[in-house]
């Protein structure tokens, strides 16, 4: 598990190296990037980022039970998401997809986290949003993972405190496309603006997830660990 987690980081830290140089030469004058569009350009980046996930995983040693098991659990967490569309903000889409991080690990938790997204939005509804759900989904699972670290039993109470935490996290990384598609101009006004018009959503994503883990997390847990031993 630490292996993995260090092999993650370090994936993670190269990916978000080439990000932040990309737009940092979209403000140095006389170079092809500058004065680009945020809006398309972090878009792009964004769905370059996801692409070098699903290569690392493709890449990687995977059997096919878990393949359905990760088939299975982003079905899962998409037909969730579309049950509960009608609730603003209520996603227990993001409670699944930390549960299967944290006994599978983070690579699991970042591809049912990403296929999550794009399967829900097939009914949602498709657009440049999309690669940063998947995203932002994805890194949900990561950090979801992190906590199994050193664990050998379910910390109910760690896992809420997350939950409630990552609830808080997908909204601020997706407030970050919406400021940037929809507000002009992109300055400290602006952005504070985007954030405080949506912390009341943010907070029932949040609360939403720490009502899931309190009521599933550990009936979840012993399930997908029982699963576990047989793939």
């Amino acid at each position: 598990m630490l292996k993995l987690v260090d092999k993650f980081r370090s994936r993670y830290a190269l990916v978000l190296i080439m990000l932040i140089l990309l737009m940092v030469a979209t403000l140095i004058p006389e170079n092809p990037l500058y004065n680009l569009n945020w809006a398309l350009l972090s878009t792009l980046l964004v769905f370059v980022a996801i692409l070098v996930f699903f290569w690392s995983f493709e890449r990687s040693q995977v059997s096919s039970k878990l393949v359905a098991f990760i088939a299975t659990m982003s079905a899962l967490a998409a037909v969730a998401r579309i049950a509960f569309s009608a609730i603003v903000s209520l996603q227990p889409a993001t409670f699944i997809i930390m549960i299967c991080a944290y006994v599978f690990g983070p690579q699991i938790g970042f591809m049912v986290g990403a296929i999550s997204a794009l399967v829900s939005n097939f009914f949602l509804g498709q657009g440049p949003w999309t690669p940063w759900q998947m995203l932002c989904w994805g890194l949900c699972g990561v950090l979801a993972s992190f906590l199994a670290i050193g664990q050998n039993e379910f910390r109910l109470g760690r896992f809420t405190v997350m939950a409630g935490f990552l609830g808080l996290f997908y909204g601020w990384v997706i407030n970050l496309w919406h400021w940037a598609a929809f507000m002009y101009p992109l300055n400290i006004k602006t952005f504070l603006a985007v954030y405080a018009s949506s912390v009341v959503f943010d907070v029932i994503h949040a609360i939403g997830n720490m009502v899931f883990s309190v009521l599933f997390g550990t009936t979840f847990y012993h399930v997908l660990k029982r699963f576990k031993k047989y793939i």
